[in-house]
């Protein structure tokens, strides 16, 4: 019928893989069918050919691979989010290692799953990403919670207002919504997170809140 609301379908959420195991892609890629609002648009079996496919397919979230022969996954996964910030990547390994933990968090992955999780975590893995939202294995959040503080923490120089709108960036909300429940404008918050990227030596939202999480800053 005309005007209904079930001829504007949602679009789909573009789904790129890199794994250099061809089973685990078409693992992944037959996963992906099952969902009608997930599609795969692409994959790659190396670092170096995910930076270029990325470019090519645009996809909305990345699913990577950490460990890989040639360019790892943490060095792809930084070098992805410094081309393309809107594609979000998670994290999928065999290894609960906490280097890999933080190295990938630090480089920019919203998410880190070890490739045991179910279908339907996967999947709610993905749309979260693709909302802006971190999801972490419970190994991957453990390594996290007890991950010791080596260099100075850097929390006495936030302001209160800062240590706010931090915690709001855990919590997942953007610019706007942090704006709304402060009841400040847009542009202060892009202000302070500025200076909370500044304080705290890191250069993204998911550095800051896995730095945030790391030293209990919030």
């Amino acid at each position: 019928m005309p005007g209904s609301q079930n001829e504007t379908p949602t679009r789909k959420i573009r789904v790129m893989i890199i794994d250099d195991h061809a089973v685990v892609r078409s693992g992944l890629s037959a996963f992906l069918m099952v969902y009608p609002d997930l599609e795969m648009v692409g994959e790659a079996e190396s670092g170096e050919e995910g930076v270029a496919r990325a470019a090519l397919y645009q996809p909305d979230v990345i699913l990577m691979d950490l460990v890989m022969p040639g360019m790892d996954g943490v060095a792809t996964t930084r070098a992805i989010r410094q081309k393309y910030p809107n594609i979000q990547i998670v994290a999928l390994t065999s290894f609960k290692d906490d280097n890999l933990v933080q190295g990938a968090l630090q480089a920019g992955a919203i998410g880190y799953l070890l490739k045991n999780v179910t279908a339907s975590e996967l999947a709610n893995a993905i749309r979260s990403a693709h909302a802006r939202r971190m999801t972490l294995s419970s190994e991957a959040a453990q390594v996290l919670v007890q991950a010791t503080t080596q260099t100075m923490n850097p929390s006495d120089d936030l302001t209160d207002r800062e240590r706010e709108v931090l915690a709001l960036m855990v919590e997942g909300l953007n610019n706007n919504e942090i704006a709304d429940r402060l009841v400040v404008s847009p542009s202060t918050v892009k202000f302070h997170i500025a200076n909370i990227f500044m304080k705290l030596g890191v250069e993204n939202r998911v550095a800051a809140v896995t730095t945030a999480l790391q030293r209990k800053l919030v």
